[in-house]
C-alpha cells in the first residue's frame, strides 16, 4: 500500500494526474512453514532458482553470504539442507507463472512450498504430451478445413460445450481480478476434461477400422479446434509453452498469424453449449469411473474385461448404454452386459451406484479370495500401525504445542486420511468374507 499511496501523490504533485485507477494487491508470498521471507532469516527462494534450478552447495553459499548476522550462518545452512537435500530442480517459467497465479486469492498470505510448482510443472508436461498426440494423429490428417461433411459424436458436442462454459468462467473471473479462479478453472478444463476425458474418448473413434470418414473428420477437428483454442485460453498464465505449441497446432485448425500473442483471446457462443450431451456424458463417465472403482477396491487387473449386471435400469439408461457402448467396451473393459429381471436376486458382487441404476459386478471366478483376503489384513495391519502413530503425536500436548500449526494440521489431516481408509479396507475385507 505505501508504493501505491507514494505513486498516486508523486502523480498528482508533478503531473496534477493520478497513475492510475485500478490497483492489485495480492497476499504476502511466505514460505511453507508460513514464515515472511527474508535475508536475515535465510529463507528466501529466488525466482530465477526455481526457473533453472540451482545445486545444494550454491544455494547454501547464497544464502549465507552477505549476513547483517553472521552467527546465523550455520543454522541457515541446517535448515537449507533439511528442505532441499538435493538443491532445487528446474520447474520452468510456465510453471512458476502459473502457480502464483493459482495461488492468487484477494486477502490471503501464499505459503509456498516446491510441491506447489511441481504439481504445475506436470501440467506443463501433461499439456506438451496431449499435444503431441494431436498432432500425431491430424497432422497430414483432414482436420476439417473445407467444406466436406463433419459428425460430431457425443465427446464432440461435450467437450466443446465444456468448453464454452469454461471461456465464460475463466473470462469472469480474469474480469472481477480472481486470477487463482481463471487459473483453475482453465487446469480443470484442460487436464480433466480434455486430457483425461475426450483424448481417451477420441482414440476409441481413432481406433475403429469401420469409422465413417465424416466421424473421424469431426473427432479431428475437434482435438486441434479445441486444444488451440485452450492455448489460447492458457496463454497469459503460462505464455511459452502455448507459444511453442501454437505454431504447430493453429495451422491445423485454420487460424493464421504470426504469434499467439496477436490472436484473440477465446470468447464463448452460447449456441453451442449442449446440456444434453452434458447430461449424457456425466452418466457415461459415471458408469466407467464406478467400474474403475470397483478394480480399484477389488485389486482387479485393469486389462480384464468384466461381466456386469444393470439392476434396475431405466429408460434413459438403456437407451445410453445402446447409444455409447463403444465408449462403455473400451474405457471400462466390459465383458458382457446383463439385466436381471425385477426381484431377481444377485449373486455376490461388488456395486457402484449412478443415480437409480444398480451396476454390479459378480466377483465369483474373479479374484483369488484367500489372496486377496491375506492382501488386505496387510494393508489394515500397515494402516493401522501408522494411524497409531499419528493418534498418539496427536495427543501429546508437547508436540501439538511446540510443532508448526501447519505441520499439526497436516498430520490432522493425514490422521483422517487413514480413517477412512481403515473403514473402507474393513469394508472390502468383509465383502470378501462372505464370498
Amino acid at each position: 500500500f505505501f508504493w501505491v499511496a507514494r505513486m498516486i501523490m508523486m502523480g498528482l504533485k508533478f503531473t496534477g494526474e493520478v497513475p492510475f485507477r485500478e490497483v492489485y494487491i495480492h497476499g504476502l508470498v511466505r514460505d511453507a512453514e508460513g514464515q515472511k521471507m527474508s535475508k536475515s532469516k535465510g529463507n528466501v527462494l529466488d525466482p530465477i532458482d526455481l526457473i533453472d534450478g540451482i545445486t545444494l552447495p550454491e544455494l547454501i553459499a547464497k544464502r549465507t553470504s552477505g549476513l547483517m548476522q553472521p552467527q546465523m550462518a550455520q543454522k541457515i545452512e541446517q535448515a537449507t539442507k533439511r528442505q532441499f537435500p538435493d538443491g532445487i530442480p528446474a520447474f520452468g517459467t510456465d510453471a512458476l507463472r502459473y502457480t502464483f497465479c493459482s495461488l492468487a486469492s484477494t486477502g490471503r498470505d501464499i505459503k509456498f512450498d516446491l510441491g506447489r510448482i511441481e504439481g504445475y510443472r506436470n501440467f506443463c508436461n501433461k499439456l506438451w504430451n496431449a499435444a503431441r498426440f494431436v498432432l500425431m494423429n491430424c497432422e497430414g490428417q483432414d482436420t476439417g478445413l473445407n467444406d466436406a461433411p463433419v459428425t460430431l459424436g457425443l465427446a464432440e458436442r461435450w467437450i466443446i460445450s465444456r468448453l464454452q462454459r469454461t471461456e465464460a468462467t475463466v473470462r469472469e473471473q480474469l474480469d472481477g481480478y480472481r486470477f487463482d479462479l481463471a487459473a483453475s478453472a482453465a487446469y480443470e478444463f484442460v487436464w480433466g476434461e480434455y486430457c483425461d476425458w475426450y483424448l481417451e474418448l477420441a482414440k476409441t473413434t481413432l481406433q475403429d477400422a469401420a469409422a465413417d470418414a465424416a466421424v473421424l473428420r469431426g473427432t479431428r477437428r475437434t482435438l486441434v479446434r479445441v486444444l488451440e483454442t485452450a492455448l489460447r485460453l492458457l496463454h497469459p498464465f503460462m505464455p511459452f509453452i502455448t507459444e511453442a505449441l501454437w505454431q504447430s497446432v493453429a495451422p491445423l485448425a485454420g487460424r493464421t498469424g504470426a504469434t499467439i500473442m496477436t490472436a484473440p483471446y477465446p470468447t464463448p457462443d452460447a449456441s453451442r453449449i449442449d446440456a444434453v450431451a452434458e447430461a449424457d456424458m456425466d452418466w457415461v463417465m459415471g458408469f466407467i469411473l464406478g467400474i474403475r472403482r470397483i478394480r480399484g477396491e477389488m485389486d482387479i487387473a485393469p486389462s480384464r474385461p468384466l461381466p456386469v449386471c444393470l439392476q434396475d435400469a431405466g429408460d434413459e439408461d438403456r437407451r445410453r448404454l445402446a447409444a455409447y457402448r463403444p465408449y462403455l467396451d473400451k474405457l471400462a473393459r466390459l465383458e458382457s452386459v446383463l439385466f436381471p429381471s425385477p426381484g431377481e436376486a444377485l449373486p455376490e458382487a461388488a456395486l457402484a451406484i449412478l443415480g437409480d441404476l444398480k451396476i454390479a459386478v459378480p466377483l465369483a471366478g474373479l479374484i483369488d479370495v484367500a489372496a486377496e483376503l491375506k492382501r488386505l489384513d496387510k494393508q489394515l495391519e500397515r494402516t493401522e500401525k501408522e494411524l497409531t502413530g499419528l493418534t498418539g503425536r496427536l495427543e501429546n500436548p508437547a508436540f501439538v504445542e511446540r510443532a508448526p500449526a501447519a505441520v499439526v494440521e497436516k498430520e490432522r489431516a493425514r490422521a483422517e486420511q487413514l480413517r477412512r481408509e481403515l473403514a473402507e479396507l474393513n469394508a472390502q475385507s468383509e465383502r470378501l468374507a462372505r464370498l
